[in-house]
């Protein structure tokens, strides 16, 4: 199926490493001219040299402010964000402050700066990557469930504003992934209870994730899969929508 991407600009924050990775290079493959964007100018090349060796891709990339360097895009998605478990009594002031600037005004300012082009234009496509954590709040990290929710409550927003357009904002909900970050997660863990990774994988199924029905982390890839068909011409009729490739963690049908 050819999902109109040839050619079109793309933005994905966050994207020198796990999903954001992955829906670079699925974006890219699929033709369209991706601008990868991280924290690092390092970590920004290194992803560059791996998108690149793949024929045909057109990729480029920044750390600083994407806004001023690309002025104008086709796609936006809002992967770019921080989690951290800690009981809510030590959630200080300062983090949820450092949270919601990080996981929902870096996505805000973005689709505001680049909405005014995508509404001229009349086409475009905003994501927000929240998780299925914006709607059954983590208990182990309140902080970052509250963000995710914030953040599908801002896309359904924004896609109401953009109504009778051909401008898109959806929200993706991924569930427990295998990105760079709980690797290291479940790498730490392991080593401090002596346990292999498949075992607190496990574990943290039964007594964390219990209603999931993949009973694993998802690879980065299979929920990049779904925000490439999002951002694409073929998803024209969805928008306002908040999609999950929760792996079945949620269990509410609506």
């Amino acid at each position: 199926m050819d999902l109109g991407l040839t050619g079109k600009r793309a933005l994905v924050t966050g994207s020198t490493a796990g999903i954001g990775f992955a829906t670079a290079e699925a974006l890219a493959r699929e033709g369209a001219h991706v601008i990868v964007n991280g924290r690092t100018q390092r970590r920004v090349d290194e992803a560059l040299e791996k998108l690149r060796s793949a024929r045909g891709v057109r990729a480029e990339g920044i750390a600083a402010d994407v806004s001023a360097a690309f002025p104008e895009l086709d796609i936006l998605v809002n992967n770019m964000g921080i989690f951290e478990p800690k009981p809510f009594e030590e959630i200080t002031d300062a983090d949820w402050s450092r949270f919601f600037e990080s996981n929902v005004m870096s996505g805000v300012r973005l689709s505001r700066h680049y909405v005014r082009g995508m509404r001229g234009r009349n086409w475009g496509r905003i994501v927000f990557v929240s998780s299925e954590s914006g709607l059954q709040i983590p208990v182990e990290m309140i902080h970052y469930g509250v963000t995710k929710t914030a953040q599908i409550a801002v896309a359904r927003g924004l896609a109401e504003s953009l109504a009778g357009t051909h401008v898109t904002v959806n929200s993706v909900l991924p569930g427990p992934t295998a990105s760079e970050g709980v690797g290291g997660f479940v790498a730490q863990l392991a080593a401090s209870s002596g346990q292999s990774a498949a075992q607190v994988e496990k574990e943290f199924f039964r007594q964390a994730r219990p209603t999931s029905l993949l009973r694993r982390f998802a690879e980065p890839a299979e929920v990049a899969a779904l925000i490439t068909y999002v951002c694409s011409a073929r998803a024209s009729a969805t928008t306002g929508a908040a999609l999950r490739a929760d792996g079945g963690v949620v269990r509410a049908i609506a």
